[in-house]
C-alpha cells in the first residue's frame, strides 16, 4: 500500500468517525439529551440538562455554580465541553432539515407517562408527584367511589327499584 493509499484510508476513517459522531450528537446521544437554547442563559447546557432530568433550571445553574466554586476551573471546561458536544433542541420547522440529515436514527427507549396518557422518552431521573399530591389523588378516588356505592345503596332500597324488579318479572 502506498503513501497517498494510507492518507486516503486514513482520511476515509475520519470522515466515518466524524459522520458517526455527528449522528450520534445529533440525535441526543440516543438518550434524547439537547441543549435547550431558547430557555439557556449562555449556551443552553444547564437548561438542557434540567430540561432532561425534569428538574427546574434554576437548580442545575445553582448546581453548576457551586460546582465552579468546588472544583474551580474544571466545572468550567466541563461546561465547555458539553456545549460542544451536546446538540441543540431540534425546531419544529427544522424537523424536516434534520430528518434529511439522520436517516438512520437510533432507536430512543419510550415509557408510558400515567398523567398525560401518552408514551415519552425514558429518562434517567424521572421525579413523580409528592406523596401528600398521591395521598389526596387517592382520597379523591376513594371519595368518589363511595358516593358511587352509596347512590346504588339509595336505588336498591328504593320504592323504584321495588317496582323496577316487578316489571321486569312480567
Amino acid at each position: 500500500m502506498g503513501r497517498r493509499s494510507r492518507r486516503r484510508h486514513k482520511r476515509a476513517g475520519y470522515r466515518s468517525k466524524h459522520r458517526e459522531y455527528k449522528r450520534k450528537k445529533n440525535s441526543g446521544w440516543g438518550i434524547g439529551l439537547y441543549r435547550n437554547t431558547r430557555a439557556g442563559k449562555i449556551a443552553g447546557v444547564c437548561a438542557g440538562i434540567a430540561d432532561y432530568w425534569e428538574v427546574e433550571h434554576w437548580v442545575v445553574r445553582l448546581l453548576a455554580v457551586v460546582l465552579c466554586l468546588f472544583t474551580g476551573t474544571l466545572a468550567f471546561w466541563a461546561y465547555i465541553a458539553a456545549w460542544c458536544c451536546i446538540a441543540p433542541r431540534r425546531r419544529q420547522d427544522d424537523y424536516q432539515r434534520w430528518a434529511d440529515l439522520e436517516e438512520d436514527e437510533p432507536e430512543v427507549e419510550m415509557e408510558y407517562d400515567e398523567r398525560h396518557h401518552d408514551y415519552r422518552p425514558r429518562k434517567m431521573f424521572r421525579y413523580g408527584e409528592s406523596p401528600s399530591v398521591r395521598l389526596q389523588k387517592a382520597r379523591d378516588r376513594l371519595d368518589a367511589a363511595l358516593r358511587r356505592v352509596e347512590d346504588m345503596e339509595t336505588y336498591v332500597t328504593s320504592r323504584q327499584y321495588n317496582l323496577n324488579k316487578e316489571f321486569s318479572k312480567l
